[in-house]
């Protein structure tokens, strides 16, 4: 196995020249950097982690802590693992991911025995209580995801009241006055998902100011009983025009059911989703949509969180909270409402 000494032999450095240039501790002049980083690809060397942690008295790996929750769809939460792993590894640190059911256990587990420089949560729940423990360890934290208090930890999350707003404002500009709003479920609301109410609250509160009628509802996170739900709301309110979608799993069965029920969009309905682009791809969803950005959030993350490992953000230095501007992407479903004949 190659190491360190092998590395500078190659590159015609001396070993503390390589470590440099390789961890970014001192400047070192372009041409050398290059030729430690030849060095290392033609030797296929890879630092030791044991070796690194002793000289650094850093891991080098970001605790990752998910949870896969009945009442939320799977592939969209990956898509924010994804984004935390990628950007990590970019940053030469590797994940440490733990989906523990409990969630204070692997946080405590993680940090009391420094397996970890940092962490990154995800499912923040406005009251969470891994929050305490996060606040008193001695690794820094970030957040996706918006809790009640944001006391010692940095925050990042899509701006989930200004998605509800532009996504009124998009179909009331179309002419639209009788929306329907497909939320998560009820029970996501229960257990602190405050990012439903949040959105579903500013969606109530401009359908108010603008004079338009919306129905809120809330729809289960699987199949069947998502598409059920769809159905159930179209029967519901015959005379609505507008479909808001804040449910991937809605959104997923959402042409399945349109299908079913002879519907096409924009022409008898006009849809607009929240979710990601490659979201829609993945499920060849034909609808516009608020983009979540979960890969921007996790890159927002990581960022910062590196920055506080590596010294670069003071200890004293405030954390952060910064919202993701919501970006409405067209995908043409979304018209003016259809003529009622005789009208």
């Amino acid at each position: 196995m190659a190491t360190i000494g092998d590395v500078a032999r190659i590159a015609g450095v001396s070993r503390s020249t390589a470590s440099y240039a390789l961890s970014g501790k001192r400047a070192i002049s372009a041409d050398v950097r290059r030729r430690v980083e030849d060095a290392v690809r033609s030797l296929g060397y890879t630092p030791n982690a044991g070796a690194r942690a002793l000289a650094t008295t850093r891991t080098m790996v970001i605790g990752l802590l998910a949870q896969f929750l009945p009442d939320e769809f799977a592939p969209a939460m990956l898509q924010y693992m994804l984004g935390v792993s990628d950007t990590a590894r970019e940053h030469g640190y590797d994940i440490l991911l733990a989906t523990d059911a409990d969630g204070t256990r692997a946080l405590r587990r993680m940090t009391d025995s420094r397996m970890v420089d940092g962490v990154v949560l995800l499912n923040v729940a406005e009251d969470d209580e891994r929050l305490p423990i996060l606040r008193a360890a001695p690794q820094p934290g970030a957040l996706v995801g918006l809790p009640a208090d944001c006391t010692g930890v940095d925050v990042f999350d899509l701006d989930f009241e200004e998605a509800g707003r532009l996504m009124v404002d998009h179909l009331h500009r179309l002419g639209h006055r009788e929306l329907v709003l497909v939320s998560q479920p009820e029970h996501v609301v229960e257990r602190g998902g405050a990012y439903v109410w949040r959105l579903q609250n500013a969606a109530l509160e401009a359908a108010r100011a603008r004079g338009v009628t919306l129905h809120a509802a809330f729809g289960s996170s699987h199949q069947p009983d998502v598409g059920r739900d769809l159905n159930a709301l179209l029967d519901a309110h015959p005379g609505a025009t507008g479909l808001l979608v804040n449910n991937e799993a809605a959104a997923a069965a959402l042409p399945t059911v349109l299908h079913e029920r002879g519907l096409s969009a924009p022409a008898d309905l006009s849809v607009v989703g929240r979710y990601s682009d490659e979201f829609a791809r993945t499920f060849s969803l034909p609808f516009s949509s608020v983009e979540s950005a979960p890969d921007r959030l996790g890159r927002m993350a990581v960022r910062q969180l590196v920055r506080r490992i590596e010294g670069e953000v003071g200890p004293d230095e405030p954390h952060v909270v910064r919202f993701v501007s919501p970006e409405l992407v067209d995908r043409g479903s979304t018209g003016a409402p259809p003529r009622v004949p005789g009208a």
